[in-house]
C-alpha cells in the first residue's frame, strides 16, 4: 500500500499562504492565534513553519506587524494584512476556486468512466 501521508502534507503546505491570508482578513491576529485556528480546521502548523512564511509575506508587503503588550507575558506580534495583502488574498481566492472546480470536474469525469 502506499503512502499517502506526504501527498497529503505537499497539498497542505500549498494552501497554507492562502489559510493564514484568510485568517488574518478576518482581523489582526498573533501567530498562536494563527497556530490554533489552523489546528481547528485540521491544518496542524507548527512554528517552524509559520514563522518563515509570516516573514516573507511581511517581507513582500502582504502583512504588517504591531507589538502589543500582554497581560500573560511577554509583548506580542499581531499581523494584520495590507491592502495589497487584501487584494492578494482575493486574487488567490479566485485562483483557489476555479483549481477547486477543475478538479471537482476531473474527479467527477473519471468516477463517470
Amino acid at each position: 500500500m502506499i503512502n499517502s501521508e506526504n501527498t497529503k502534507q505537499q497539498m497542505r503546505k500549498g494552501v497554507l499562504e492562502l489559510c493564514i491570508l484568510s485568517i488574518l482578513s478576518q482581523g489582526d491576529a498573533y501567530p498562536t492565534e494563527i497556530i490554533e485556528k489552523l489546528r481547528e480546521t485540521k491544518l496542524v502548523v507548527v512554528e517552524g513553519t509559520l514563522y518563515p512564511l509570516l516573514t516573507r509575506l511581511k517581507n513582500t508587503g502582504l502583512l504588517t506587524y504591531r507589538w502589543e503588550e500582554s497581560t500573560s507575558g511577554p509583548p506580542r506580534k499581531y499581523y494584520k494584512l495590507t491592502e495589497i495583502g487584501e487584494q492578494y488574498l482575493k486574487e488567490l481566492q479566485l485562483s483557489w476556486h476555479e483549481l477547486v472546480d477543475a478538479v471537482n470536474k476531473t474527479i467527477a469525469q473519471g468516477n463517470n468512466a
